[in-house]
C-alpha cells in the first residue's frame, strides 16, 4: 500500500503532527515502508501458534486492598496551586 498526500494529511491531523512540504515526501515514503513491513507479516504461517497476551510468564505480585486513613477534601485542596470552592483548577485542554 502506498501512502498518498491525502492520507498523510489525515494521519498528520489525527496525530497532531506538523511538517513542511519538503518533509512530506520523505514521510510518505517512510510510512509506506512501515505498511509494507506490516503487510509482509501477513505471509507468516501462524497456524497452530497460540496467541500471546504477554511476553513474560512472570505474574504481577499484587497486594490485597485495605482501607487506610486518607486526606479529607479540605486538606487536599489546601495544597492545590489553583482551586475554587470544591475543585482543582487546571488549564483548559479541550475546546
Amino acid at each position: 500500500m502506498k501512502i498518498d498526500q491525502a492520507t498523510l494529511n489525515k494521519i498528520a491531523h489525527l496525530a497532531r503532527l506538523e511538517f513542511n512540504e519538503k518533509d512530506s515526501e520523505k514521510m510518505m515514503q517512510d510510512m509506506s515502508n512501515i505498511i509494507s513491513f506490516v503487510e509482509k507479516l501477513q505471509e507468516v504461517n501462524t497456524e497452530g501458534v497460540e496467541p500471546l497476551t504477554t511476553m513474560s510468564h512472570e505474574l504481577n505480585a499484587v497486594r490485597e486492598d485495605e482501607v487506610r486513613p486518607h486526606l479529607d477534601h479540605t486538606q487536599v485542596l489546601r495544597n492545590a496551586p489553583k482551586k475554587d470552592e470544591n475543585y482543582f483548577r487546571v488549564p483548559k485542554v479541550l475546546e
